[in-house]
């Protein structure tokens, strides 16, 4: 089933490689959405694909060793028809 989650990530997810390390995983997991720095030094996103490869990326992200999370905001939001990639937005 097709999922998609809009989720913010609050911790250390600036300057440490995290939205170029969340492409590549979404891409590796073929998911698609998109990911970009906000102004207040957190991270967005949203993902769509299969829940089982979401909760994959999520895990890829927390074992990352540059990238600390402490906190998750996650919202299941409608899916978007057609979206082919993922991308660094920002």
């Amino acid at each position: 089933m097709l999922i998609r989650k809009h989720v913010y990530f609050y911790g250390r997810v600036q300057g440490v490689g995290f939205r170029w390390r969340a492409m590549q995983a979404a891409k590796d997991l073929h998911l698609t959405g998109w990911v970009r720095n906000m102004y207040n030094g957190n991270v967005e996103m949203e993902v769509q694909g299969n829940g089982v490869m979401i909760e994959r990326l999520f895990q890829e992200l927390n074992s990352d060793r540059f990238i600390r999370i402490e906190k998750t905001e996650i919202l299941q939001i409608p899916a978007v028809e057609g979206e082919s990639e993922f991308s660094v937005r920002g």
